[in-house]
């Protein structure tokens, strides 16, 4: 595939993820009596990841997700000359599907960007339950960690083919049911990128931790699969040969 062919896949599947998730929070979550809740838009942020494996994993490889790239670069699954273009496709789709939501919900009339949000990230007075910098830092850097695992380990070539995108999809529905109410679910510096510039003001301040967080746990994540899924067979021992 081309670079434009993988950017234009990167950039077509995070407008996705934004607009899928963010989208269920913004738009549906909170309606009376009929509102989806925590568990409706985490299982909405997954089903997006899901379907676009399936529909782009053959382009691009589906990241969707700058911490994913950086990962999967530390992981030595992805080659550092790549990753620009990847993340910013990543951003330019989050910020699209962020503004186009924003449009969709300003036609309710008593929407308000500042009382009602865009599903931004947040911690402290920002955070859905008061959670504080520290435990929202330690919580997105630790289910980063552990999204890159998975992402990782499904998609190894001894993996059982073909299940990856189920596995990955449902792996970031119990990502968003344990960290909604703490940060309101990053684990995605695009995703997170997107509703801030928005919506601005807090938001954008408090943005800088759903870079650093997520980054920092892909890093681990990647070099802890590339530890932890090293082929034994292919490491010589002390007298050289293959263990």
């Amino acid at each position: 595939m081309t670079n434009v062919q993988r950017g234009l896949a990167e950039l077509i599947g995070t407008f996705w993820l934004v607009l899928g998730g963010c989208g269920a929070a913004v738009l549906a979550a909170g309606v009376p009596a009929l509102g989806i809740g925590y568990a409706g838009v985490a299982l909405a942020f997954g089903l997006t990841v899901l379907t676009m494996a399936y529909t782009i994993g053959h382009i691009s490889g589906c990241h969707l997700n700058p911490a994913v790239t950086i990962g999967l670069w530390a992981g030595g699954r992805f080659p550092a000359k790549d990753i620009p273009l990847y993340v910013i496709a990543q951003v330019i789709g989050a910020v699209a599907a962020a503004a186009l939501l924003y449009l969709i919900a300003s036609g309710k009339a008593d929407y308000s960007l500042a009382t009602n949000g865009l599903a931004a990230n947040g911690f402290g007075e920002h955070s859905p339950q008061g959670f504080s910098l520290t435990s929202g830092l330690l919580l997105e850097i630790v289910l980063t960690l552990f999204f890159v695992l998975v992402i990782m380990g499904s998609t190894d070539s001894r993996a059982p083919a073909g299940f990856a995108p189920i596995a990955i999809g449902l792996s970031l529905t119990l990502i968003h049911l344990i960290c909604i109410p703490v940060t309101n679910t990053s684990v995605n510096p695009a995703r997170s990128t997107g509703p801030a510039l928005i919506a601005g003001g807090w938001a954008l301040q408090q943005l800088w931790l759903f870079w650093v967080a997520p980054i920092v746990g892909g890093v681990l994540g990647g070099l802890i699969y590339k530890t932890l899924g090293a082929d034994a067979s292919k490491r010589p021992d002390v007298t050289g040969e293959p263990l």
